[in-house]
């Protein structure tokens, strides 16, 4: 089972365990770099948590989802339109001010990271921003029918910067919001396009 079986299979559960997590620290840190009305590609928006807050302060979101319950579950939540893609399969051209990537790269083979964050440029606007969220650990592959990409922080910082695609603005860690993940630590990065 790949991830986004994993999300269609389980995407009520998925949808009952992330739809009211509180995003707010870290989504103020993001918007504090756009403009009001930016325009936003929320890749890997799950149940459209943070499409809809960003949405209801006015910008101009997109939200984007490879697994299609999730993007059935997050059309009712919002009211949107949401995208039905692969990663792999994106290609925008200076479309976005902003991209929110919260949780959704770590599905992403290290491998295959410099080419996704490739895509993520082209499809950023001149000084465009990109937010990552990782798990913080050094573990790379299956956990629990998923695939999961850890990151320390230097290596996820030095990855970005081997690319010369991205100044980093910020990153650092933070726990994670949600009382049955207690354990998890996440590494949060903002960087802005070259």
């Amino acid at each position: 089972m790949d991830s986004v079986d994993y999300y269609n299979k389980y995407a009520a559960r998925v949808y009952e365990d992330t739809v009211d997590v509180d995003m707010s620290e870290v989504l103020e840190e993001f918007l504090g770099h756009l403009e009001e009305g930016a325009t936003i590609l929320d890749l890997g928006c799950g149940s459209g948590r943070d499409t809809l807050t960003m949405y209801e302060m006015g910008y101009d979101v997109t939200p984007l989802d490879g697994s299609e319950e999730m993007c059935k579950l997050a059309e009712i939540h919002t009211g949107l339109d949401v995208l039905q893609m692969d990663f792999e399969d994106i290609q925008f051209d200076d479309a976005f001010d902003g991209i929110w990537a919260c949780g959704s790269l770590l599905h992403v083979p290290k491998d295959d990271m410099p080419a996704m964050l490739e895509r993520l440029s082209e499809a950023l606007c001149r000084d465009g921003i990109l937010y990552i969220s990782v798990k913080k650990g050094e573990f790379e592959g299956i956990r629990g029918e998923r695939y999961f990409s850890d990151y320390l922080p230097d290596e996820l910082k030095n990855m970005i910067e081997k690319t010369g695609l991205f100044t980093i603005l910020r990153i650092w860690e933070s726990d994670d919001q949600r009382g049955s993940h207690a354990e998890t630590v996440w590494v949060n990065l903002l960087a802005k396009k070259r």
